[in-house]
């Protein structure tokens, strides 16, 4: 029986910003569970949370106070069981934002660590002996906090100073302070992580996409020790929880599929070059024809050897933390970029608003969002108020919504076929349609050179072998193509055709076809 992955779209909620059903301006659960069926019509049978449990949100709910319990505003516990049931009723997957490398520092493990006598959170987080002494200075390390309690010591922060780092050993100690990855200190933080897992698992979750997966252990050069206590944490849920999906942002697959996660992210940082397509100066999807995909597809073909072909790469519209993609490309040239996530390995994920075009805004930060603050914004769904948001007065909304006359609602692009929308579910249908174009399909590329046009590869499983040409430049443009056409499963913009061993297709199009 084939994994639910195989067959996944995930849509990445951003809980805060989707639908307000209480009227405080915030989004909450009650108000996601009312639009499962919307986000099942557009296409997408799985849904990603950005982190909603207890927190200060000095970071977006990023620095967690409490690993269990839903942070209020957002709803309840039971709320949160109820979205996972209600999604199981429509053959739908919940997964959620795990945040294990940092919590806030009004977390009850940082307060108790801070005290000055020994208790058995002494360990949970990374402290010198010494308030002189620093612990910045080590990889992994992004900072460090001083003079904050009676401890004699500096802590450890992964990024803002409200995120003190969790202690999962160094893979190499050289001083007296630092755990190895097997002391007890550091076990201590792992077996907390998989409680909060399987508190989690045990109420309906189907997993979790794991946040910053790759800077657990510190001084570990090569990942080695991070790998090691991610296949501990896989072999503990094959044994408790065998179907809890582990997607992570490590951005180097090779490594977190080792570890035991089934998929990993192309963003925004790393090696990937996955901002080529969608986010520079000239974006290879854009009609200007000014792009380069080749590096992005040698880095590609590069990590699918790695990972012995598995293909399991996420590549997403974009996140909470990146500049929506409606910023650098229109709502046609976003067609052809659908048509190209939609068809590649491993899951898409869409960023809720993105099936629009919603539109980069430049706001004030909120809880600290800073510069990613205007991919953040409430959801569009009609030109009610508030965009049918949130009925609460406008001043209340967690971030001000786009002024613009024309600003993209989801009531009008339903009703219109021509619309991003509907290329968007048109493509979700396609892709299940056929294996050869699912999450393990394999791929190989057919043409792909420096600073041209098109990007074709071929996708296949069993004996389906399907084609896939893509031309986002308004010029028409013709390679080398060793197959022969059968049928043409999709067009966008103009046909492409095969020709005495060359393939034909026009400006701003794209084409599946089924080859021999």
């Amino acid at each position: 029986m084939k994994h639910w992955l195989e067959e996944s779209i995930f849509y990445e909620i951003y809980p805060q910003s989707f639908c307000d059903s209480n009227c405080d301006g915030i989004g909450d659960i009650p108000g996601i569970i009312e639009k499962l069926d919307y986000i099942k019509e557009l296409g997408c049978n799985a849904l990603w949370l950005n982190p909603c449990y207890l927190s200060p949100f000095g970071d977006a709910g990023y620095d967690v106070a409490d690993y269990c319990r839903v942070a209020p505003r957002y709803g309840t516990n039971d709320d949160l069981v109820r979205l996972f049931e209600e999604a199981h009723k429509r053959d739908m997957h919940v997964i959620l934002d795990l945040v294990p490398g940092h919590t806030s520092v009004e977390h009850p493990w940082f307060k108790e660590s801070c005290k000055a006598e020994p208790n058995q959170y002494w360990g949970r987080y990374i402290w010198s002996n010494s308030v002189w002494v620093d612990v910045a200075d080590y990889d992994g390390i992004a900072g460090s906090l001083r003079g904050i309690s009676s401890r004699d010591g500096s802590v450890a922060v992964n990024f803002f100073s409200n995120q003190p780092a969790l202690n999962y050993g160094f893979a190499h100690p050289t001083e007296p302070w630092q755990s190895a990855v097997d002391s007890p200190e550091a076990l201590g933080t792992r077996q907390a992580m998989k409680d909060a897992m399987t508190f989690w698992l045990s109420r309906g979750c189907d997993g979790f996409r794991v946040d910053m997966a790759g800077s657990l252990v510190k001084n570990d050069p090569g990942s080695k020790e991070t790998i090691r206590l991610w296949q501990d944490i896989r072999a503990f849920l094959d044994q408790t929880y065998p179907d809890a999906v582990m997607i992570s942002e490590w951005g180097e697959p090779d490594k977190s599929l080792m570890g035991g996660f089934h998929m990993d992210f192309l963003l925004q940082f790393g090696t990937s070059h996955y901002m080529d397509l969608f986010r520079c100066d000239h974006p290879y999807f854009s009609r200007e024809g000014k792009g380069d995909a080749s590096s992005f597809v040698e880095t590609y073909k590069r990590n699918y050897q790695l990972t012995n072909q598995k293909g399991m790469m996420c590549i997403p519209s974009g996140n909470h933390d990146t500049t929506r993609i409606r910023n650098y490309l229109d709502c046609n040239e976003l067609k052809l970029v659908y048509a190209f996530l939609l068809s590649m390995p491993g899951a898409p994920f869409l960023y809720y608003g993105d099936e629009i075009g919603m539109r980069y805004l430049k706001l004030t930060s909120v809880e600290g969002g800073y510069d990613r603050t205007g991919s953040r914004t409430p959801m569009q769904w009609n030109k009610e108020k508030n965009y049918g948001f949130s009925a609460a007065p406008a001043e209340r909304l967690y971030t001000p919504q786009d002024p613009a006359e024309d600003a993209p609602v989801v009531s009008e692009q339903m009703e219109d076929p021509n619309s991003l929308w509907h290329e968007i579910q048109k493509l979700t249908k396609i892709r299940r349609a056929f294996p050869a174009l699912c999450a393990s399909g394999d791929i190989r590329f057919v043409y792909c050179e420096p600073e041209k046009y098109p990007l074709v590869y071929l996708r296949s499983a069993d004996n389906q072998k399907i084609l896939v040409a893509l031309n986002p430049s308004a010029e028409g443009v013709s390679c080398p193509c060793p197959y022969e056409m059968k049928e043409r499963i999709y067009t966008l913009g103009g046909d492409l055709r095969i020709e005495n061993g060359i393939l034909y297709i026009p400006g701003e199009s794209a084409g599946f076809a089924s080859v021999r």
